[in-house]
């Protein structure tokens, strides 16, 4: 289908604002308009429970946001990791999104403010983001979670630490996690369809995605490891990953990454659940206040998670 006309409503605000794109903002400025402009593009609900708790990351402190939606003492939990190309983005700029995962999943939400470029290149966000899940695990009982019941999850680049988590559990045998879900994920380096048809004019664009590659690797050369490009885990580990949720948009340079990766895990013979939302844009899942189909998205997701973690 055509661009959906709430996105196209969506695409002329950002352009009305003219701003300049975030690779020629001053750093400091480009996060603080990410964090803004989630708080005017999204619906924020109220949740039970929400408390910040500093725990130790791979090179630093960082900050893990708790979402708790009812008084059940012992609940599931979502481990989730924002979006912003490693580089923008926090615990403040996807609340929205966390409060209403909450609520939807009836599960503990923990967001995770992991380090980012370029103060702390790859992998920091990497071992900041296992790390987080590996405290998660050990801290169940005090955090009155079901460490049977643990799901990742993160949009576009959270997504791709996500899903990188699960196969770095694997391989070092701390914990286990249960389910993924993957919403317009970073999946890969290599350009594909999706990436030349809507890299311009559709909120991502080309140069941003280029300026986030420069700033998150220390060189060219990472992007071909598994812990950069979750579709380069070689084919026995990628079978070993927990059940996966993907989501992409019609209109992302990302959806063909995200589609390529479900059906290499769905080959592999990992249970994967895939939905394209169709004229929707890349982030649609963080401008629920403007875009009808972001909410749906994260409640579909979230309820899939709630009959997943029964």
């Amino acid at each position: 289908m055509s661009l959906h006309p709430q996105v196209v409503q969506v695409l002329e605000l950002i352009k009305s604002r003219n701003l300049p794109p975030v690779e020629e903002q001053e750093l400091d400025t480009a996060r603080a308009m990410y964090v803004k402009s989630s708080r005017s593009l999204n619906k924020f609900e109220d949740v039970l429970k929400v408390e910040d708790k500093k725990i130790q990351g791979y090179k630093q402190e960082i900050t893990v946001r708790i979402y708790t939606p009812n008084e059940e003492p012992i609940l599931p939990v979502f481990i989730y990791f924002h979006g912003g190309g490693w580089v923008i983005g926090n615990v403040d700029s996807h609340d929205a999104l966390c409060r209403m995962f909450a609520n939807e999943s009836q599960c503990k939400v923990i967001s995770v403010d992991y380090s980012l470029a370029p103060e702390h290149k790859f992998p920091t966000g990497v071992e900041d983001a296992y790390l987080a899940s590996k405290w998660v695990y050990e801290q169940s009982e005090e955090l009155g979670i079901d460490k049977n019941r643990i799901a990742v999850g993160g949009d576009s680049a959270g997504g791709n630490l996500a899903t990188i988590v699960c196969y770095l559990a694997n391989q070092r045998k701390e914990f286990t996690l249960q389910q993924q879900l993957l919403f317009y994920p970073s999946t890969g380096f290599e350009p594909t369809e999706s990436y030349i048809k809507y890299c311009e004019g559709h909120y991502l664009t080309k140069s941003t995605m280029q300026w986030f590659s420069l700033q998150y690797f220390n060189e060219p050369s990472e992007t071909r490891s598994p812990l950069a490009s979750p579709i380069l885990i070689p084919d026995e580990e990628a079978a070993l990953l927990p059940p996966a949720y993907i989501v992409t948009a019609e209109y992302d340079p990302l959806c063909d990454g995200g589609r390529n990766y479900a059906n290499k895990l769905s080959d592999l013979g990992v249970n994967t659940t895939y939905i394209c939302y169709p004229g929707m844009i890349h982030g649609f899942m963080c401008m629920t206040a403007l875009i009808e189909n972001g909410e749906k998205a994260i409640r579909e997701a979230a309820q899939y998670l709630r009959r997943a973690l029964i």
